[in-house]
């Protein structure tokens, strides 16, 4: 190796040396440029951003106004809006019906993460894959589900805009700690 006529410290780079960098530099940058789009599809978007929560949006994917919303919808009923994750999610208007619960339910099934529709008639959520039941709240009332339905607490926000976030403590309808 030859060195550097000003400075004996520095060596001198042959063109053997630069035409190996010039392809491993070529060669590691296409890789990581095909890969990076590889990876990014594996990787699940985030579902709201440090602890914000995410709008409810509607059937059109709409953010759900409060004020629209209660005009449209009747005390008690059970409304799907998408959720966190975008999963579908019951919004429950109160019984008085000038606002929503503090809770929404998620719509996926337990056993086996069918849609499970509200049904007015029998005052439960009934699952039509397998015949499971929930009752007003989304408690596992019959199986085979073998745990209660998902909730996300239901906020409205200075816009009158719905926030859905995550529920993390303790479920009030079965004491236990959130499986979700």
């Amino acid at each position: 190796m030859t060195q550097a006529s000003g400075n004996p410290d520095v060596p001198d780079l042959g063109r053997r040396q630069f035409m190996n960098l010039l392809t491993f530099g070529t060669i590691t940058g296409t890789v990581l440029g095909a890969a990076y789009p590889i990876i990014k599809y594996f990787i699940p978007p985030s579902s709201g951003g440090a602890g914000g929560g995410v709008t409810a949006k509607d059937a059109l994917g709409m953010d759900v106004d409060i004020t629209a919303f209660l005009d449209e919808h009747g005390a008690g009923e059970r409304v799907l809006v998408q959720g966190l994750k975008g999963d579908p999610t019951y919004l429950v208007v109160t019984d008085e019906g000038g606002s929503i619960e503090r809770y929404g339910v998620n719509s996926i099934c337990t056993h086996l993460g069918c849609v499970v529709p509200w049904n007015a008639n029998a005052n439960k959520f009934m699952c039509p894959c397998h015949g499971s039941q929930y009752d007003y709240q989304g408690k596992v009332v019959r199986g085979p589900a073998p745990l209660s339905l998902a909730l996300t607490h239901a906020d409205v926000t200075e816009d009158d805009n719905v926030v859905l976030t995550n529920w993390e403590e303790t479920d009030f309808r079965t004491g236990d700690q959130p499986w979700w």
